[in-house]
């Protein structure tokens, strides 16, 4: 069960599941432009149109453009061309993309693609400016400062949102249920990523956010999951994951995170074209917290490698999925070294849950959907309603201890229903699975059987 045991084997490609900026994986080497398949289809003629048009671009364009960026853009148009998550990085941008993957960047901190010729918001990162600011996931990004974003690409506009770190930038949004754009300045900082956190509830019932996947958060969910089932003194009742607003990472950090709760089975499988992109991943031996009660909350920020790990716990019904729909991108990005410190980011397979089902679009449909809801409290009625203890000569119960009588609230602290609703349903779910395997905690006293019945209450009553 300890972490020898749950260690997984990775090919030399390691395939890239998130979107922009997070997230990195190398494959193949230099020399990736030499493709191994005869080219099909392309005529001569074909070819002369594309040396037409760059012959027509660099010798009657208003300015003079350098050929290696003519070459440059019509890569990146090839690119764009096949889907929102194929892109080339020049030397700047292949970079920052594995910084990505340290846990510290530069920036806003939100996970981002495009829709439609707009930025569109994947999710915000957990304790970030975007995130303080109050940027939403499904968020669409329509100006940077006054620069509207149509017509750029996504590199473009994740460079414009990047700078020094102290500086502002305002961002006109367009959000759902809004009738006006959104104004919001956030301010640049150097965005930090703790991928792991947790927390205890009541007792027993431990509580892991998971941000983003990075390289060692496998390692960092093994820590935390240790530190939970200490406190709970040796054993955790229930277990919350939360992967809400998660937009993904690296995949062989999804398959450790899945891999930390399964004792066997298949976890995820990609097809594609390629041989090298054919992979299938299984779960080692080891549970990680003895099998006990787990919801895992996820939303429509939950993205790529949230959804391998929520559509792998629940197919092998390890856990109950919470929530909302998730985002639905069930594709496999390979990050392709090219010459001169470039790179490819390419679509090289779609991604599979161990039943079989592809997520691409469709995404993971919660076995309980529960919307993020606000919830206030009740007016209290202008008349108290009358209970027994209220009326006059009413006969007291003897058994009720002093430890038992109810201490007046201190405060007008918001409850966790108030602050957030999902992960109350959440908790309030696993006391109830462990109530119904264990009783209740509150009354653990054996029911009476037969004769003994009237001597317990005569007990209770000299008491």
């Amino acid at each position: 069960m300890g972490s020898a045991k749950k260690r997984v084997n990775f090919r030399a490609i390691a395939l890239l599941v998130a979107g922009m900026t997070i997230g990195v994986s190398l494959a193949m080497g230099v020399g990736v432009f030499a493709n191994k398949a005869p080219l099909q289809g392309l005529s001569l003629n074909d070819l002369r149109s594309f040396t037409d048009v760059f012959s027509r671009v660099k010798n009657d364009y208003v300015t003079e453009v350098p050929d290696k960026k003519l070459i440059e853009n019509a890569i990146r148009g090839m690119l764009s061309g096949l889907d929102p998550h194929s892109s080339y990085l020049n030397k700047e941008e292949f970079s920052e993309l594995q910084a990505g993957t340290s846990g510290q960047f530069g920036g806003l901190g939100i996970e981002v693609g495009m829709e439609n010729g707009f930025v569109k918001v994947i999710a915000p990162i957990d304790d970030t400016p975007a995130q303080r600011a109050g940027i939403q996931a499904g968020d669409l990004i329509i100006r940077l400062d006054d620069t509207p974003v149509k017509g750029m690409t996504l590199s473009d506009a994740v460079k414009r949102m990047r700078g020094k770190p102290g500086t502002d930038i305002t961002l006109t949004i367009v959000r759902e249920g809004v009738d006006k754009p959104l104004k919001i300045t956030i301010t640049r900082s150097v965005v930090k990523v703790r991928s792991v956190k947790s927390k205890m509830y009541d007792k027993g019932y431990g509580y892991i956010r998971i941000t983003q996947f990075q390289a060692k958060t496998g390692e960092a969910l093994t820590a935390e999951l240790r530190k939970l089932v200490k406190q709970a003194g040796g054993k955790l009742k229930g277990l919350v994951l939360d992967l809400r607003n998660n937009p993904g990472g690296v995949l062989s950090a999804s398959v450790t995170v899945s891999d930390a709760f399964l004792e066997k089975g298949l976890i995820v499988f990609t097809k594609g074209r390629v041989r090298d992109s054919r992979l299938r991943f299984s779960a080692t031996e080891g549970d990680l917290i003895n099998g006990a009660p787990m919801v895992v909350l996820v939303n429509g920020g939950s993205a790529s490698a949230s959804e391998i790990v929520a559509g792998a716990l629940q197919d092998h019904r390890r856990a109950i999925i919470m929530g909302e729909k998730t985002f639905g991108k069930g594709s496999v990005q390979t990050i392709l070294p090219a010459r001169g410190g470039t790179a490819v980011k390419l679509t090289t397979a779609r991604y599979f849950t161990p039943s079989g089902r592809s997520i691409q679009v469709k995404g993971i449909v919660p076995d309980v959907v529960v919307e993020n809801l606000q919830v206030s409290h009740r007016r209290k009625p202008s008349l108290k309603q009358i209970k027994e203890k209220d009326l006059s000569h009413h006969l007291e119960n003897n058994t009720i201890s002093s430890k038992q009588k109810k201490k007046p609230k201190s405060g007008k602290a918001k409850s966790l229903a108030e602050t957030d609703f999902q992960l109350s349903e959440a908790l309030n779910l696993l006391k109830g699975l462990h109530i119904a395997r264990y009783g209740s905690p509150t009354h653990n006293t054996k029911l009476a059987k037969g004769k003994d019945a009237p001597a317990t209450a005569e007990k209770a009553e000299k008491k």
